[in-house]
Formats: structure tokens, sequence, C-alpha cells
């Protein structure tokens, strides 16, 4: 009796490991089984480490890469290839954050049921949320100059524009001897800036939760703020303003004085709730971190933190979904590139038909932001650049060093029936209005035709 009762309680043991096993085998396959089906080692699905299955589309069903005569071929315009190859990718796999390298999986029809399995054998179809038309015209705009353009739908997260400017054409790639520096580099998503004036929305947002009387307030800017050692300048002497018109100029003088009032610590935290310190996962890829002054920067130091200079640094697509959660009073909606791909039997699957929303401020500090972002439009940016477009912006000129100044344009467009969120960067480009403003309003034009 007691031999059966230790055999049984062995068996018991041993039953609950397998049991054990079996979940931990089933979870670590749910988690992994995408990456496994997708190593460059698969030959089912690779040929001389190349994706040889699977075709990309636009959101239109313009075809942006598919696979011909066992070679993987791109769109027959050469602009369109261009703008589109940082998100597309290229045939070697070097730039990363790609839909043929991130999505690989589900271009060759991956599934947990039936693995890597087509039943064509030529893979799946994936179409993609971006309008290569859109990409043509932020990557002409941005005329042969560094940099990115980001546009997406703030309802639904959809990325309707996503170019990363100095790359080459896919279907003509460079030796890797020869690639220019950056080239492999998706800009948008896994690269950070110094942003200049568009951080003082930080600051801005932080003094409103946390300075009293700030609407009522009068400031004073002399064209420089000396701070111990450290003197921040304006570009010209400001007088008295109060802060709607401190935003619009862009007065450094106020916005490093706020920094200073706010202290780090303050600063810091809002940067993080604003989503602009850490990365993001976008469809599963994690975006570039941002980073700004450390906690005990000197009082220097954190005037020109408040004002986007210094250590800090931002990630436009972290900026684009802060643009979206000042649109939707706070609360932002992930982007996203996927639009929907072809399940089993080749029906279209939609993938994520509620978007995930994040609260990334409180409302009416939102609303606020919103408003006086439309009057520097109105007020100061020019209304006609956009035409009827009620457009809420900030520009930010960017200081780098002895070089030109980067030159940033983010905002949204307040109308239900565009509901788009932007962010332009022009690397090295020089002004913010001037010069990225006017790539914005270029593809505003063209999305909202």
């Amino acid at each position: 009796m007691n031999k059966l009762k230790s055999r049984t309680v062995s068996l018991l043991i041993l039953c609950g490991l397998f049991v054990l096993l079996l979940f931990t085998f089933l979870f670590d396959y749910e988690q992994n089984g995408a990456k496994w089906a997708s190593f460059p080692g698969n030959p089912h699905a690779y040929k001389d480490g190349v994706l040889a299955v699977g075709t990309v589309l636009d959101r239109n069903g313009v075809m942006l890469s598919t696979m011909e005569d066992g070679r993987r071929v791109y769109n027959d315009d050469k602009t369109v290839r261009k703008a589109t190859l940082h998100v597309v990718g290229d045939t070697a796999g070097n730039i990363a954050p790609s839909a043929q390298k991130f999505f690989a999986h589900r271009l060759m029809g991956y599934s947990m049921v039936n693995g890597v399995f087509s039943l064509h054998g030529d893979g799946d179809k994936v179409h993609l949320t971006v309008d290569s038309r859109l990409n043509v015209s932020a990557y002409q705009a941005l005329d042969g100059r560094n940099g990115c353009v980001g546009v997406y739908d703030y309802n639904s997260g959809e990325i309707l524009c996503l170019v990363s400017s100095g790359g080459f054409d896919p279907a003509d790639p460079p030796s890797p001897d020869t690639a220019a520096e950056g080239v492999y580099i998706n800009r948008f998503l896994s690269s950070a800036f110094t942003p200049g004036s568009i951080f003082k929305l930080v600051t801005l947002a932080a003094a409103i939760e946390n300075i009293d009387g700030l609407s009522e307030r009068q400031f004073t800017c002399d064209g420089v703020l000396t701070i111990g050692d450290e003197k921040v300048t304006c570009s010209q002497k400001h007088g008295d303003l109060s802060i709607g018109r401190a935003l619009s100029v862009s007065c450094n003088c106020v916005f490093g004085q706020l920094a200073m009032e706010l202290g780090a610590d303050t600063l810091t935290r809002y940067a993080k709730q604003m989503g602009l310190l850490q990365p993001f996962s976008l469809d599963g890829y994690d975006t570039a971190a941002g980073s700004m002054a450390a906690d005990d920067a000197d009082p220097g130091q954190l005037a020109w933190s408040g004002i986007g200079q210094g250590q800090d640094l931002v990630n436009p697509c972290a900026m684009l979904r802060l643009m979206g959660a000042i649109a939707n009073h706070g609360r932002a909606v992930s982007p996203r590139l996927i639009g929907k791909t072809n399940a089993l039997l080749g029906i279209p699957s939609l993938l994520r038909k509620i978007p995930h929303r994040h609260r990334l401020l409180a409302t009416a500090t939102a609303d606020t932001l919103a408003r006086m972002m439309r009057d520097n439009v109105v007020n100061y940016y020019g209304q006609s650049n956009f035409g009827d477009l009620p457009v809420c912006a900030k520009s930010g000129t960017a200081e780098v060093g002895g070089a030109s100044p980067h030159a940033w344009f983010v905002g949204f467009v307040a109308d239900e029936a565009h509901p788009l969120a932007f962010v332009v960067l022009v690397e090295n480009g020089g002004g913010g209005s001037a010069v990225a403003g006017k790539v914005a309003a270029t593809v505003l034009r063209a999305a909202c035709q």
C-alpha cells in the first residue's frame, strides 16, 4: 500500500511538471513564435538571407514591395521607392524598423496554428496604413535634405505618412562600404534629436499646473537671462509679454525662468508623463528614448533644458503622439503602421479596430495648450500658409553646436473632418516655421485633398 501511495505521488508530481513545462512552452511559443519563424535562417521564407515571400502594399493597395521570378522587387516609380524606403525596408534587411524586417512573420503568413504557411507559397499581403502619395509629397517637400515627416490620424492611430529622408533607391542599393552615413536609420522611429523650442510645450504644461496666476502674469524679456556665469539669450528684446505671447514669439528668457521656478524634478516628471523620455511600442517595435538634463543640473543647465537645448533629445514619433494627445484633450491614441493582413484562405483580417489610448495630459491643460498653439498660427506663423485648415502648431529652431540649427514644426489640425497630427524635422535646416513649417503646409494640403 505504501509503495502504491509513493508511486502515485511520484506520478502526480511528474504529471504536474509535465503540465507546467507544457504551459511554459506554449507561453514561450505564443510570445516568441513569430520571432522564431522570421529568423533569417528559415529556408521556407528566406533565400540567401533575403526575405523571399510576401507583398507590402500601402493603404490604397499600391504595391510597394513584392516577389517576382524569385527576387524582391519594388514599385516601378523611383520616387515612390525612395519615399517609402524606410517604412518598407531594403532587401538586405539593414533598415531594422521596416515592414520587410519587423513584420516578416506577417509577410510569410505565420500563425500560431499553422506556423509558416501560405496557400499560394508566396506569402501573405500586408497593407500598411501609409499613403504612398503622401510619402511622395513629404519626400519632395524635404527636397533632398535629411530629416523626417510623420502624419497620423489622431482618432484611429493610423500613420498616414512616414518619411525618413537621407536614403537610397532600394532597387539600386549602395554597397555597404560606399553607403552614406545614416542611410539605414529610420529617423522617425529610431533617432532622437535636440528639440529646441517645441520642448517649451512641456515646460508650459508643467507651468500651467504648478505656477499660480500664470495666465495673468506679466513677464519682461531684456534679450538676456543671466544665471550665474550662464547667459540664456533671445533673438531680440521682447519687453513685457504674457505667457501666450511668450509662446508665440518663443521667448527663451521667459521659458528659462519658468524652468528654474519649476525645478528639475517637476520638469523631468512632466517630460516623462508626456511620453518624451521613455520608448513606447509601435506595432511591437520600441521607438528611441529621449533625454534631458539630469536631476542634479545646475540652474543654467536647467534653464537651457526648459527651452529644449542642452542635453534635451526627443524622438519625432513620440512628439507626434504628444500632438495627438493635445488634439484629443489629453489622451493619446497609439500610432500604428499595420492596416490589415490576409488571414487563412486569403480573408482580410483587420487589426485593432478599437484604438488604445493613453492619458498624457489633464484635459484642461491639453485644451489650454491647443488654444495657445492655435494663436501661434493665427497671430505669428500665418494662417494663410494653411488655407482654411484650423492648424495648431509650435515651431522649433534647435541649436546644434556650430552647424545650422535643426528646424522643427509640430502640431495638429483641429477639425473632425481632418483629424491629423504632424511632425516635421529638417536636420540643419535653419528656421523652424520658415523651413519645417513650409514642409508641413505642403503635406497637410496633400493630405486634405
